[in-house]
């Protein structure tokens, strides 16, 4: 007999969450609720990333609060089960990755287990089960932080993924939290197509995808969802913002090194349309990002693609989820500093995305969208996936 479980899947970038303690951290919380209010899941996967913030070490505390207020609110109580992963191990500088999993079962779900990777075995999930730390040595979770030689000429930061595995009535599935590079430098994101951050991406993701599906262990259908950095396609992108622009490239004065590229309008008094600084990206029609949800910048969003004979992705109808302004009276506009991209995703194996049941009765099965879309939550809008896994019962 088939089943079907409505699940809520939700990756979340919450550095600026601790950056700016208290603010904005209760609208936050309370933004997320009402989306679980709303589609009222059995099974939640909440991923973070940058748990603590940039200033981690004076931080980490508020961390710990974070997690326990949403393990213990209200809200959450219908969930009876609470299998928690947090790595805060900042000391631990080789294996230190600042992403946290949070996974809640409804206590109207049966037959949920989680895998032992040691053991090679399911077992049933009961009770609360929290591990904050340096997660080595936990056998229900996979954690690992990119190899250092992967970027030599970049500065090596907390950024790997973590995996865990379940099972969902009979049906198997890999859940994994991911965090990838940024953008270090606008002007050398313009550099080329695709840019050199591109590619580092694109080897990363490349690698958690062997990763989880290596012959260690069976592969299953997969998950990955978090912050992914992709951005559009600067060099692109630019040129066309730019064609009727005439463009100015200053550079520092003892050497050739570009220092801010200026897109000035031809005739308007030469107003300045795009003024391009290693960490600035003003452009003057900024609400070309939010009409429409940015649709007609989705070309330029090609990062996905490179990985489309192993993922899968729901279509996109939600505006860049990043950088957002984290002035609590700006909840819609974005920051200045970065080109606003969809960094925050959630993508899955084809096999997984062959068990999300469609309907086609008119009703929303499956929702692809940001949380808080209207109100300030950081630097990151969340994203979640709601939909219902089709789980077979024998």
């Amino acid at each position: 007999m088939e089943t079907l479980t409505d699940v809520l899947l939700v990756t979340a970038n919450v550095g600026s969450l601790f950056d700016n303690v208290g603010e904005i951290q209760n609208e936050w919380l309370q933004e997320l609720y009402k989306t679980i209010h709303s589609y009222k899941p059995q099974f939640i996967a909440l991923h973070f990333q940058e748990v603590g913030g940039k200033d981690y070490m004076a931080n980490m505390g508020h961390a710990e609060n974070f997690f326990w207020n949403i393990e213990s609110s209200d809200e959450m109580k219908d969930f009876d089960r609470v299998c928690i992963y947090v790595d805060n191990q900042f000391q631990a500088e080789d294996s230190f990755t600042a992403l946290g999993s949070m996974y809640f079962i409804h206590k109207a779900l049966k037959n949920v287990y989680q895998y032992d990777f040691e053991a090679k075995d399911f077992k049933a999930v009961s009770g609360q089960t929290k591990y904050v730390g340096s997660l080595d040595g936990v056998a229900t979770v996979e954690k690992e932080k990119f190899p250092k030689n992967f970027w030599p000429d970049f500065k090596w930061s907390r950024k790997g993924f973590m995996r865990t595995r379940w099972i969902i009535h009979n049906q198997g599935l890999d859940l994994v939290n991911v965090h990838l590079f940024h953008d270090a430098s606008n002007l050398i994101a313009c550099n080329s197509s695709p840019s050199i951050y591109s590619a580092n991406r694109k080897n990363a993701l490349r690698y958690v995808i062997n990763r989880i599906s290596d012959s260690r262990y069976t592969p299953l259908p997969f998950f990955v969802f978090g912050d992914f950095n992709f951005r559009l396609d600067t060099l692109s992108l630019v040129q066309h913002l730019s064609t009727a622009t005439d463009v100015q490239t200053v550079k520092k004065d003892c050497s050739n090194e570009v220092e801010k590229i200026i897109c000035e309008e031809k005739d308007n008094d030469h107003k300045v349309l795009l003024q391009i600084e290693e960490k600035l990206f003003a452009y003057l029609h900024q609400a070309v990002f939010r009409e429409d949800d940015g649709r007609a910048l989705l070309k330029y969003d090609k990062e996905v693609a490179a990985f489309q004979d192993v993922i899968k992705e729901e279509d996109i109808k939600f505006p860049p989820s990043y950088p957002y302004s984290e002035e609590y009276t700006k909840p819609t506009q974005y920051m200045n500093t970065r080109c606003p991209a969809w960094c925050d995703r959630i993508l899955m194996s084809h096999a997984a995305q062959d068990f999300i049941e469609r309907r086609d009765d008119g009703e929303k099965s499956v929702v692809y969208n940001t949380v808080g879309p209207n109100v300030c939550m950081g630097d990151h809008k969340p994203v979640f996936l709601s939909f219902s896994l089709k789980t077979n019962d024998h």
